[in-house]
This record gives structure tokens, C-alpha cells and sequence, in this order.
């Protein structure tokens, strides 16, 4: 069987999170709510629906959800030109394709934010397939999003190591009962990771990569 080495993108091989903050700050704020920019970087790696949710509660008025949601599309598309990548993120890839691991990416952005960012990363070469959460009925903390890609890829949840930067990451990375990778560079707290089901906690895509042998990816092989 196939080994899969799964990645989130915003805040694990991007550096995109406080964008996206700042872009959905702005939305909502447009809308008349007024949300601390802290909530909202702590929802970022939801699909907008269950971010909304998250930020507002679920039993809000729902009429300006999709106003909010094009909103945040619009401001965030203006940094698309400016995207970088994390430290080592296409290095980090293109190591583990050398060792035989088959890189899917696993995300919860939209076909024109994923083309920006896989442009930033530049790796295209051997990144296999992408799972995105508009695939499955649920995106993450659910696992549907991870069972997707790993259906992508060929590989089952034994040999399959997720490496993604949120909570939800690590939630659904917990369910689908697949090794939980976290790093730091999406900037939430080790503990939280942790706590959320993270087997290992790097500082970024270069630290993993200097790591590798000892790392999840170095025990499967």
C-alpha cells in the first residue's frame, strides 16, 4: 500500500493565516459585526460556512453570509501576487517524494486561492492530487476531507501522516485516525495542537525537514 503524506496548505506550506484574518476581519466588519481579530484566527482553517458559524454562532441571520464570504474572497485575492512560501515547503515536499511518500494536499481554499498558493510554493511537480473540502459533504474537523485524499492517493489511514498547523487540522487528522503532524507556523499555541490530537509539533516546514528522520515520516520509512 502507498504511503500518503498529506498537507494542509494556509498556515503550513503558506504563509497565508494573518491574511486571511485580516481579509475576513475587514468582511465582517463591512457587514456590521465586529469581531476580534484573535476569534478569527482561530477559526481560520474552516470552510466559510463553519467559520461563520464559529465567529457569529449558528443561529445568527444568515442573509449576509454569502456578502461576508465574497467579501473576504475579494480582499484576500489582493495578496495572491505577494504570496510566500513558509520556510522549506517545497523542499520539504519534494524530500519526502524522494522517499516514496505520494503528496496530496488536503484544504479548505477555493480553486483560485489554491492556484495562488501552489504558484507560491512551487512544487507542483510533485504534489499528486488535492482534496478540497468543496469534494465531501463535511470539511474539516471532520475526516471526510482526509478519507478523500487519501482515496486521491491511494493509500489507507495506516500509512498516511497529515501535517497541518490549526486545531481543526488535528481534529479531523484524529478521525480519520491518520498520524497528526503539527506546526507552529499558522501561529496557534503547541498546547492547543497538542491537546487536538498533534503526535509531533514542528516550528515550520524547514524545522520538519530538518527533523525528517526522526519524524514520522523517518519511522515509516
Amino acid at each position: 500500500m502507498p504511503r500518503a503524506a498529506l498537507f494542509d496548505v494556509d498556515g503550513t506550506l503558506v504563509d497565508s493565516n494573518y491574511l486571511h484574518v485580516t481579509a475576513w476581519w475587514e468582511a465582517l466588519r463591512q457587514s456590521g459585526h465586529d469581531v476580534p481579530a484573535a476569534v478569527i484566527h482561530h477559526a481560520i482553517g474552516l470552510g466559510s460556512t463553519d467559520l461563520l458559524d464559529h465567529v457569529l454562532g449558528e443561529h445568527r441571520d444568515r442573509d449576509r453570509d454569502d456578502t461576508i464570504s465574497k467579501a473576504h474572497k475579494t480582499l484576500y485575492a489582493t495578496h495572491f501576487e505577494t504570496l510566500n512560501p513558509l520556510p522549506g515547503a517545497g523542499d520539504l515536499l519534494r524530500a519526502l517524494d524522494n522517499r516514496g511518500w505520494r503528496i496530496g494536499l488536503v484544504t479548505s481554499a477555493d480553486d483560485r486561492e489554491l492556484a495562488a498558493m501552489r504558484e507560491a510554493i512551487d512544487a507542483d511537480d510533485v504534489i499528486r492530487d488535492t482534496a478540497s473540502s468543496a469534494d465531501v459533504a463535511r470539511g474539516k474537523p471532520a475526516p471526510d476531507p482526509l478519507a478523500h485524499g487519501m482515496e486521491l492517493v491511494g493509500a489507507d489511514a495506516a500509512g498516511t501522516v497529515f501535517v497541518g498547523d490549526s486545531v481543526w487540522d488535528m481534529r479531523a487528522a484524529s478521525r480519520a485516525r491518520v498520524t497528526a503532524v503539527a506546526l507552529l507556523s499558522g501561529g496557534i499555541p503547541r498546547a492547543h495542537l497538542e491537546r487536538a490530537g498533534a503526535r509531533e509539533v514542528y516550528e515550520d516546514p524547514s524545522d520538519l525537514l530538518a527533523h525528517l528522520d526522526g519524524s514520522a515520516f523517518g519511522r515509516a520509512s
